[in-house]
């Protein structure tokens, strides 16, 4: 969010005035943080000298309009580390300011402001809004209360975070609201439970999915459209372990840049002697591996490019706290593949990534996405040749400006060994969302790490660029992300059940079964509904499934050798002839069609 916005000055504003109306309400609190946010803002207090009470929200609110109603002038103040200590004691601030201050007076910051409103004052850089009369007072709401950690770490006291909504206009503020119920019954932890398509156990551990008969059907339907499409594009497929010694992320450099994310090393004793030990890691990606695949015989140019891919199941060590449904998860099956190749190739190899890029995203009818390029900044998580980064960065940036693609600038969003292109999409609720990467790596080649090479043209021996990519994110994160712009609704090829067959009497039952076996038979996934249910019950069951052709079989259907079709979300209903169906239906997943509009396009 834009720092000079007044969207964000308002935000801001709000949280001091937020600090204020609890400070009123319980007048022993200590302040945390309280930073403008997406949607809104939040503010960080420590409760422990009161009992604090979510029922006294309302509270807070009505005090926070009187406050925005006094017109309160901010007042902007500026002192040393001796002065603003001193003024936090005066305003009986707790370890929290005063710690902030020597944290960042360590760091070498000498001056430190103040935002003062009536006879509230805050430690604060700004901006703000000019007094508290220019706040909307009917564009906010107090949202919800959750436990936040000190400074984010599991090590410290555990806060009370009251959130709050906030906009420009009360009309943006009822959108939002609208927005957020839809994504609430969309929500795809909500989903998964209701169709039966993923499970967590606490026995299993957190973060590790369990997936469902359902929710396995969608993912090898998909890794089959993949699958196709690496074909198409010429890939080949390859499958590696999910260990490997420490030798092996000690060489690509993910030991130690990575190890946060990795699991603890499993070791190994291999007799008795101590010093034959060997530790293992979980694969936390699948790159190293390739990267052997790649240099277990020699290359040659006319190899080149030299595509590997592989849904290959990874591990990672995300904080418990970072867990959110099959979003963040520790294990997870990515997309990947790793393309080798020469400068020369670069571009058209590029150009072709977008393109099969595109096409996937026009089968799933993908509209809202954005291109970010990702760039190193000035911190050390980054490892290589400063030089060499500054020559991959500006070769994407030249071939995305050749394909005339828009994108933004992300500084610090690049990964360790290279810059990457970030397909960016939006949820229902309009938060951004990493879904496709197309990474550079001019760093992984390199003696120092794989020694990759391929015998050039005039014999000699030169190092490969080698691109990871991952059109389809990983099976958790993309089915999260579909699962809640289908609204649960699957299109017909990747359904679980792609047709329900609802007889009206048990005389259709012989032509019912003939339809499902000659279905099956085809390896298409077909369910018959002889329950003993009315039939009003069979549709609304059925439907509430999210099923996407239900097909109808009364005595007239039999008689004329004809379905009556009802879709998911339509009430009206066609009879056709069975065999007119039948070849629609076999097109329409051979094709993998889309027959009506996702949520998230409609959103």
């Amino acid at each position: 969010m834009d720092e000079n916005s007044n969207l964000y000055k308002i935000r801001h504003s709000m949280a001091h005035v937020l600090a204020q109306a609890v400070q009123e309400v319980y007048p022993k609190v200590k302040l945390g943080f309280g930073p403008p946010i997406e949607t809104g803002f939040y503010y960080d207090f420590d409760f422990s000298e009161e009992e604090f009470a979510e029922n006294k929200l309302k509270e807070i609110e009505k005090r926070m309009k009187k406050i925005i109603g006094r017109k309160q002038e901010f007042h902007y103040s500026e002192t040393d580390i001796e002065g603003a200590v001193a003024k936090l004691e005066d305003l009986g601030e707790g370890e929290y300011k005063i710690e902030n201050v020597r944290n960042l007076h360590s760091r070498g910051v000498e001056k430190f402001s103040f935002y003062e409103n009536g006879n509230f004052a805050d430690l604060c850089e700004g901006p703000h809004v000019e007094t508290t009369g220019d706040l909307p007072a009917k564009a906010f709401k107090l949202d919800r209360v959750a436990g936040a950690y000190w400074l984010g770490s599991e090590k410290n006291k555990q806060l009370t975070r009251i959130y709050a909504l906030c906009f420009e206009t009360p009309e943006e503020l009822q959108s939002f609201l609208e927005r957020r119920r839809i994504a609430e019954q969309f929500d795809h932890k909500k989903l998964g439970k209701e169709l039966d398509i993923f499970h967590f156990d606490e026995k299993v551990g957190k973060g590790l999915a369990l997936w469902m008969p359902n929710g396995t059907i969608i993912r090898d339907e998909i890794e089959k459209y993949a699958r196709e499409m690496e074909m198409k594009y010429g890939y080949q497929r390859v499958s590696t372990p999910h260990i490997a010694s420490e030798k092996l992320f000690q060489t690509s450099g993910h030991l130690p840049y990575y190890a946060d994310s990795m699991f603890p090393p499993m070791e190994l004793n291999e007799g008795d002697d101590a010093e034959n030990s060997e530790k293992y890691y979980l694969k936390a990606m699948n790159c190293p591996y390739h990267h052997l695949i790649y240099s277990a015989r020699p290359r040659s140019y006319k190899e080149l490019p030299y595509r590997l891919c592989e849904y290959g199941t990874c591990y990672r060590y995300e904080k418990s706290g970072e867990l959110s449904g099959l979003l963040r998860v520790r294990c997870m099956t990515m997309n990947d593949a790793h393309v080798y190749l020469t400068e020369d190739q670069f571009e058209e190899e590029f150009r072709s990534m977008v393109k099969m890029y595109m096409e996937f995203y026009e089968t799933f009818k993908f509209s809202d996405y954005s291109f970010r390029l990702s760039v190193r900044d000035d911190s050390d998580k980054f490892v290589g040749d400063p030089a060499v980064w500054d020559q991959a960065e500006a070769l994407l940036a030249k071939v995305m400006d050749e394909l005339g693609l828009e994108y933004f600038v992300g500084e610090g969003e690049a990964a360790f060994y290279g810059p990457k292109i970030d397909v960016q999409f939006k949820n229902l609720m309009g938060r951004e969302e990493t879904l496709s990467t197309i990474q550079v790596d001019f760093q992984s080649a390199c003696k120092e790490k794989f020694a990759l090479k391929y015998v050039d043209s005039d014999n000699t021996e030169k190092e490969p660029i080698i691109i990871h990519r991952a059109p389809l994110s990983t099976h958790e994160r993309f089915i999260s992300f579909i699962m809640e712009y289908y609204g649960g609704a699957f299109p017909a090829w990747c359904a679980p059940v792609q047709v329900c067959i609802l007889p009206v009497q048990d005389s259709c039952m012989e032509f019912t079964n003939s339809i499902a076996n000659e279905l099956t038979r085809d390896l298409y996934r077909v369910e018959i509904d002889d329950s003993n249910n009315t039939f009003n019950k069979k549709i609304r069951t059925n439907t509430k499934r999210k099923i996407p052709i239900l097909l109808i079989i009364g005595e007239q259907e039999v008689a004329d050798n004809t379905v009556t079709v009802r879709r998911y979300g339509s009430r009206d209903q066609i009879t056709v002839s069975r065999d007119e169906f039948v070849a629609i239906f076999k097109a329409e997943v051979k094709e993998r069609k889309m027959l009506r509009e996702p949520m998230g396009s409609i959103i």
